[in-house]
């Protein structure tokens, strides 16, 4: 039996569909994902999905970032008989050169697979590669944007496929609760349920909308903290960790300098620096949480920029472990501190993640990170920490800039979300 590729290319929450032309041996005229035949090993067919995605739209490995590969299947019909290998990659760019067996292309939502006539078996293709409940309760990679983004598209594709109401308001009760410090995806995820009125339909339709418009809210917070530096004067910025909100910031503002902390234990904070090094025009520094204090005083750093996870009802900031010190030391020089993060990453008022909450396990960093001796000795490594309201001079929000008094009401209206799944 042959075996082929269907690699699905994502960019903002949509997936790139091609339409099969004259040119190809089998279901012409039919919409696919960027497919073709596995040359050599199948257990290699990653490499083959590289190939075909070069070779049919142009995109390369400078364009893409592999996400994951799904379990095969085998399809078997009467125009053929082959093996699926499917594969899910992030595109940066839509951008794209068509060979002459593609005869269209379009980016479209996934669900509109369900509606098109497609080679066999296309969407069952599809959600072996899209997210799931598992996708949003392990990632350890990405920050609550990323993870937020994942959490809609699941719900979304659940209620795609469900034919009772009861089984979406179980995935979405474990959506809400995969990821307890994610303000994001708990406020997300209940404002679909809320709006869609116990409608299979509707949860589809508004997923749609919140997905789009969450990529809105994070561009549209970005340009408040960007507009905000440059309001200040503030051309030397500290940041650290992973935030594609304050990426997107600073890649705006007029910066001379940006200072970066490695962000232990995991170190993301030094990829963000190289990140920073390659596309802004300032000259960058990495530093560590130790060195923090010193850092800001010796490099004249007049603004610190930092994303958040969590935003509570009283105004504590909910962020990488790291972010205290640094808003510490900044209060100490007198420099500002400021919170690029969307709304909806204000905790519900009345929620359990109080500002007397625990972090989940899940939350922590793996205790050989820090110590993998002998000795008998405790690890402390939260991932995760608070950063007193206090130390906050606003949140850049996608509809201005936040003052800690003016969060409560936005807590207030996450909550009027959330009473969807009062018993």
């Amino acid at each position: 039996m042959a075996h082929v590729v269907t690699c699905f290319v994502r960019e903002r929450g949509q997936v790139l569909l091609t339409r099969r032309s004259d040119a190809v041996g089998t279901y012409r005229g039919h919409w696919a994902g960027v497919s073709g035949y596995v040359e050599g090993d199948p257990g290699s067919a990653k490499r083959d999905a590289w190939r075909e995605l070069r070779e049919e739209t142009g995109l390369t490995r400078d364009d893409l970032a592999f996400v994951r590969a799904g379990e095969s299947l085998a399809v078997d019909d009467e125009e053929s008989s082959f093996t699926v290998h499917p594969f899910l990659f992030e595109s940066d760019t839509r951008r794209v050169t068509p060979s002459e067996e593609l005869a269209a292309l379009e980016w479209v939502d996934p669900t509109v697979i369900r509606s098109r006539r497609t080679v066999p078996r296309l969407w069952e293709t599809w959600r072996r590669t899209g997210p799931t409940v598992e996708t949003v309760r392990s990632d350890r990679t990405h920050g609550s944007t990323w993870i937020g983004a994942r959490a809609l598209e699941a719900l979304r594709d659940a209620a795609a496929d469900a034919e009772k109401w009861a089984t979406v308001v179980a995935v979405a009760r474990d959506l809400r609760d995969a990821r307890s410090g994610m303000a994001a995806v708990r406020n997300r995820v209940n404002r679909v349920m809320n709006e869609a009125s116990q409608s299979l339909d509707a949860v589809v339709e508004r997923a749609i909308s919140a997905l789009d418009a969450s990529f809105d809210a994070d561009s549209e917070a970005a340009r408040t903290a960007a507009d905000q530096l440059d309001a200040d004067g503030a051309t030397r910025v500290a940041t650290l960790s992973r935030s594609g909100t304050v990426r997107a910031a600073l890649e705006t503002a007029d910066l001379d300098e940006v200072v970066v902390t490695e962000s232990r234990p995991e170190r993301e904070g030094v990829a963000v620096a190289e990140w920073a090094a390659e596309t802004t025009s300032a000259t960058v520094t990495v530093t560590t949480e130790a060195a923090l204090p010193s850092a800001l005083a010796t490099r004249d750093v007049d603004a610190v920029l930092v994303g958040a996870d969590a935003v509570w009802p009283g105004g504590t900031v909910v962020n990488k472990t790291g972010s205290r010190i640094l808003g510490l030391a900044a209060q100490e020089q007198g420099i500002p501190v400021f919170v690029a993060a969307a709304r909806d990453k204000v905790v519900a008022a009345g929620s359990d993640a109080d500002e007397a909450g625990v972090f989940a396990a899940e939350e922590r960093s793996p205790p050989g990170s820090i110590y993998d001796g002998a000795a008998d000795v405790e690890v402390h490594a939260p991932a995760f920490e608070t950063v007193p309201g206090g130390l906050v001079d606003g949140v850049a929000t996608e509809s201005g800039l936040v003052h800690r008094e003016d969060v409560s009401q936005i807590a207030e209206l996450h909550a009027e979300h959330a009473r969807w799944d009062v018993e």
